[in-house]
């Protein structure tokens, strides 16, 4: 083949190149992709609603948690329970046991007074209870603390800043127990059937 030939043969081909129409896909046609849209779909969180009910909770209007308790119910004062009162116990509670004692004894824990029978419908001990005090038909009843007395014993330290736990128990029972019970057969008694706990802390020093 001449060259003339060939030369003619590449202009043909050139020309049949640039008069064929060019076939374009719409936009609209194409998938469109944002690199800020997610791969995934996720679910949103599910969070529980808030609950409309107060904690279960112990308190004093004689002092803050925390904070010192007044000499009044120590043995350097009159020596005599504070009040305390609590709010939202729990549903089904039938009794509550309160405990209050101090883990900082140089001898270990000591015990400073177990109270039990407390009605399911009382929301306070007021100053100064005594042991037997009558709600309608039901009495109160002091368990036996680290002096071996059923009765209140406050504050008293050797030295130094000590703690004071009240602990109020909720209970789906009202516990058999005879009369100056020690603390252990109070606790034995409640096992398995605390629905409920609260403390409040106050400290004393010496």
């Amino acid at each position: 083949m001449s060259i003339h030939r060939i030369s003619l043969f590449v202009f043909l081909s050139l020309l049949w190149t640039a008069c064929t129409p060019v076939i374009s896909t719409p936009e609209s046609a194409l998938p469109s992709f944002s690199p800020t849209s997610p791969v995934l779909a996720t679910e949103p969180p599910i969070t529980a609603p808030e609950s409309t009910l107060s904690p279960f909770s112990l308190t004093s209007p004689a002092f803050a948690a925390g904070a010192v308790i007044p000499e009044r119910y120590t043995c350097r004062g009159e020596n005599v329970s504070p009040p305390l009162s609590w709010s939202n116990p729990p549903a089904g509670t039938q009794s509550l046991v309160l405990i209050m004692d101090d883990p900082d004894a140089p001898l270990g824990t000591w015990v400073h007074w177990v109270v039990y029978y407390i009605p399911a419908n009382v929301h306070t001990l007021e100053e100064n209870i005594q042991n037997g005090h009558r709600y309608d038909d039901v009495a109160l009843a002091f368990g036996k603390n680290s002096w071996g007395k059923a009765a209140y014993g406050g504050p008293c330290p050797p030295s130094g800043t000590h703690h004071y736990v009240f602990q109020l128990y909720a209970l789906d029972i009202v516990p058999n127990l005879p009369e100056m019970a020690e603390r252990k057969a109070v606790e034995a008694a409640m096992q398995g059937h605390v629905l409920g706990y609260s403390e409040l802390i106050g400290i004393f020093s010496h």
